[in-house]
């Protein structure tokens, strides 16, 4: 493959991936596998409008056809599973685009069902350095461990930044 052809490549791919709608679409297809009219329903948008993002996700491999089955009405259905392909994948104003999908994610929910954290800071660019590797590897080791058949689909969301106000 050219240099120009995988650049493409990655750009196609990082498009599919900027889109909160997209990111929900992968979430809910991560642990079951999800037709698009289910799809539609859970996030309450058009099936038609829906399915263009889910063909995106498809054709740059983050989603998954599996074999199609017949619906309650008989009418043929293809149900849809995430490949995780998108785990680390770069995405240009990802932090943006993360807090997005989070806030759409968990909105009416109540405050109860959030288990939030707050922590300031003051560390040495080596430590700082030193415990966003820890994290990572606790992030990397999870996303890498086999989903727990009877368990509870979770979701976690992590943001480490600068105070605006500085020391």
């Amino acid at each position: 493959m050219t240099d120009a052809v995988e650049d493409a490549a990655v750009q196609a791919r990082a498009r599919a991936l900027a889109s909160p709608l997209r990111m929900r679409i992968l979430r809910l297809c991560l642990h079951e596998s999800r037709t698009n009219k289910e799809l539609a329903e859970l996030l309450g948008v058009n099936p038609g409008s829906l399915l263009h993002h889910v063909r995106s996700l498809v054709a740059n491999g983050f989603l998954r056809a599996e074999e199609p089955r017949r619906g309650t009405r008989g009418a043929r259905e293809v149900p849809y599973r995430a490949t995780r392909r998108s785990w680390g994948h770069y995405v240009p104003g990802v932090g943006t685009l993360l807090l997005e999908t989070f806030l759409q994610e968990i909105e009416g929910l109540a405050p109860d069902a959030l288990n939030a954290t707050r922590l300031g800071l003051k560390l040495s660019p080596a430590r700082r350095k030193e415990m966003l590797s820890r994290f990572e590897a606790l992030f990397q080791e999870y996303a890498a461990a086999e989903s727990d058949p009877d368990g509870d689909p979770i979701s976690l969301f992590f943001v480490e930044h600068p105070d605006q106000q500085g020391g």
